[in-house]
């Protein structure tokens, strides 16, 4: 009998996808009705014109947010907390925000801390729930992990789906309130259901301190003196932190969020770079084991920092794509029940339940039908060609959403249903991406820096709504303005065009890279 024959799926998987399936109907129940809602209420004393753009703001920035505490999360979790208790801890954070949002539908001040503690909780939890997935496993059954992570985000998308459909009709129905107030019940079940389980957890203990840490072999590389030897690494390592440091004049165009995330990415970026460079002085200081790892783990980054163009498309179809759907003609569905008769009026928001649908049938038919296929005509799918696959087909989506654009700017009537075909290249996309890069991420990462690694993933969407905003920015300036009109094109059209280009010049990038990749396999050894 083989391994995988032997292999058997951990009893508390069901506790951990459970908990996942609420939480992420909590999460994307309010998160695809917060563009609607402010529109239609919570910034109602803007003028009109600057209304759109600035819930696109406010958007984006609560998605960089959500996306920004996986740092924090990780952090607290590998240091002193562990998963579990981490976990649990920022839940009860994420109840609270979700209460705010409730309660403060009419106060700026009190929804805006909502979402804060929302991204708190939300971020917080985001890397530790899907590594603590991978924490289940070990050598003798990590056969079954890739399975457990597409059905992990399988069941993400179940509870998206069902968000997405209901909860744009309820706010128009019930009221924000009650719209706000049913994902806060949902993420109060996912907590409890978490809890439940927590005698039958594998829980891996937090890594004690580490002197050959991942920021203490990079710090003893930037800084080590060799006579003889240039120090480009470190001053590449200043230069990075000097344009972080300047990076701050932004603050009046760009905003403090969007100012403070591109110093982060600065000096993360030029940091890394310049660790690269002077790797090699760590040897002897640090054990080879260390340094070796350190070196992986900026492998891993690269791959992470050409993913972020992906995200900058997709998570505007909660933004950007809603917006045009606002614009287009909307169906009335109607129907009877018994001798009563009913309509109402499909809205924007709800396109978005296409996505989760799309995810749930995609998952099982790749698994069963494509990859197989391709498999048996001689077409290796590895991991990282599905992920720049995926990253080029979110740009294909863009062109189309574009060429929409056009179409309805030239004022031509659009159905709302010739979204569809975006959506779903889009979608594709996302399974591509998104399932394949969970288990990548985990795979990759050495054995102590599982959140950390995690948390990375999440900050290059982060990143992704960074390039949002930054595009957004630069077209408020009339000189870019002039330049797009042009062109002949609206300044939306226009920058439908440009992030689908940035996407397909990613994938290109991505695809050189993957060709001299090594991939590991670090997952635990079965006891």
């Amino acid at each position: 009998m083989d391994g995988a024959e032997k292999a058997q799926m951990p009893k508390q998987i069901p506790y951990i996808i459970a908990n996942e399936g609420c939480e992420r109907f909590s999460f994307y129940g309010m998160r695809n009705i917060l563009t609607p809602f402010l529109i239609t209420s919570l910034l109602l004393s803007m003028p009109e014109e600057l209304r759109k753009g600035m819930a696109k703001e406010v958007f984006h920035t609560f998605v960089i947010g959500v996306y920004f505490f996986p740092l924090l999360g990780g952090w607290l979790a590998d240091r002193f907390f562990g998963k579990y208790n981490t976990v649990l801890w920022l839940s009860l954070v994420y109840c609270c925000g979700h209460a705010c949002l409730a309660i403060f539908e009419n106060n700026r001040n009190g929804f805006y801390t909502g979402l804060f503690l929302i991204a708190l909780g939300s971020g917080g939890i985001k890397p530790l729930v899907t590594s603590f997935v991978g924490d289940q496993f070990d050598q003798s059954n990590r056969s079954l992990a890739q399975k457990v992570f597409d059905g992990f985000y399988w069941i993400i998308n179940f509870g998206s789906f069902f968000a997405s459909l209901l909860m744009p009709f309820f706010l128009k129905e019930f009221g924000a309130s009650i719209a706000f107030g049913i994902p806060g019940v949902l993420m109060l079940i996912a907590t409890i259901i978490f809890w439940s389980g927590r005698t039958k957890y594998i829980h891996v203990p937090p890594a004690p301190r580490d002197p050959h840490s991942f920021l203490n072999v990079v710090r003893t590389a930037l800084t080590t003196n060799v006579p003889g030897q240039a120090r480009s690494g470190y001053f590449m390592a200043v230069a990075g932190v000097l344009l972080a440091i300047g990076s701050m004049f932004l603050i009046p165009k760009v905003g403090i969020v969007a100012a403070l995330c591109l110093a982060l990415v600065l000096v993360l970026g030029f940091g890394g770079m310049g660790a690269w460079m002077q790797l090699e002085r760590a040897r002897g200081i640090h054990p080879d084991a260390a340094v070796d790892g350190v070196r992986s783990v900026l492998r891993i980054l690269v791959v992470f920092v050409l993913v972020t163009p992906f995200w900058s498309l997709f998570d505007q179809k909660a933004s950007t794509w809603v917006l045009q759907a606002n614009d287009m003609i909307k169906p009335t569905i109607s129907f009877s029940i018994f001798s009563s008769s009913f309509s109402f009026e499909f809205q924007a928001a709800q396109m978005q339940a296409l996505n989760p649908l799309l995810v749930m049938l995609l998952i099982p038919f790749n698994n069963i039908v494509l990859y197989p296929l391709l498999k048996r005509n001689g077409v290796e799918l590895t991991a990282l060609r599905r992920m720049g696959a995926g990253i080029a087909f979110s740009g294909l989506a863009w062109i189309v959403v574009g060429f929409m654009q056009l179409a309805i700017d030239g004022g031509n009537a659009l159905e709302i249903t010739w979204q569809i075909l975006p959506y779903a290249l889009l979608t594709f996309g996302e399974v591509l991406v998104s399932t394949t890069g969970l288990e990548f991420a985990y795979s990759q990462a050495p054995l102590a820096m599982k959140g950390v690694i995690m948390s990375f993933w999440n900050l290059s969407v982060t990143i992704g709504n960074l390039w949002v905003l930054l595009a957004n920015s630069s077209v408020k300036s009339a000189a870019v303005t002039e330049q797009i009109k042009a062109t002949g094109m609206s300044v939306t059209a226009f920058q439908m065009f440009f992030f689908a280009g940035f996407a397909l010049f990613a994938a290109f990038l991505f695809a050189l890279y993957a060709r001299g990749y090594t991939m590991q396999n670090n997952y635990r050894q079965a006891k």
